[in-house]
């Protein structure tokens, strides 16, 4: 869910492998950016940022277009301060918004089946009867296509 803890979520994700915004000075000398580079090793790059888009009916819900607005802010910061980390130069280019995946995303995952490979229709998760639905289905299936080919 694209609340303010998404946003968090990603911070917290650059102070810990970049090192970006510690919480204290001590931190930097155990952090991982820090080991690599004692050890002349290069840092990983950012390719890409998925972005969970929580509805199924509409784009970016309008009560977390603000918290989803904050963080390409803080992408584009980041940017300007460390281009290096990023293998893209456009924030539109290193940003996408993946539908939420739902009862659809839980039945994949709970049953070990990748999305292309899941079946529609009713479906038991931990004694629970839930239904896939095919258009649903489908519209993972082409999500996360359109995802591996930004990569």
């Amino acid at each position: 869910m694209a609340d303010d803890s998404s946003r968090r979520a990603i911070q917290n994700a650059f102070s810990l492998v970049y090192g970006l915004k510690l919480p204290s000075d001590i931190y930097a000398t155990y952090a991982f950016a820090t080991r690599l580079r004692t050890e002349e090793r290069p840092l990983p790059q950012v390719h890409l940022i998925a972005k969970n888009r929580i509805t199924q009916y509409m784009g970016s819900a309008s009560a977390y277009a603000a918290v989803l607005r904050s963080i390409d802010q803080d992408i584009e910061k980041l940017m300007d301060s460390n281009p290096e980390i990023f293998t893209f130069a456009a924030l539109g280019s290193g940003i996408v918004d993946v539908r939420d995946f739902q009862t659809t995303g839980v039945v994949a995952f709970s049953h070990g089946t990748p999305l292309y490979n899941l079946r529609s229709g009713r479906r038991n998760v931990l004694g629970h009867r839930v239904t896939v639905h095919e258009e649903y289905r489908l519209n993972m299936v082409q999500a996360m296509s359109a995802l591996v080919a930004m990569l």
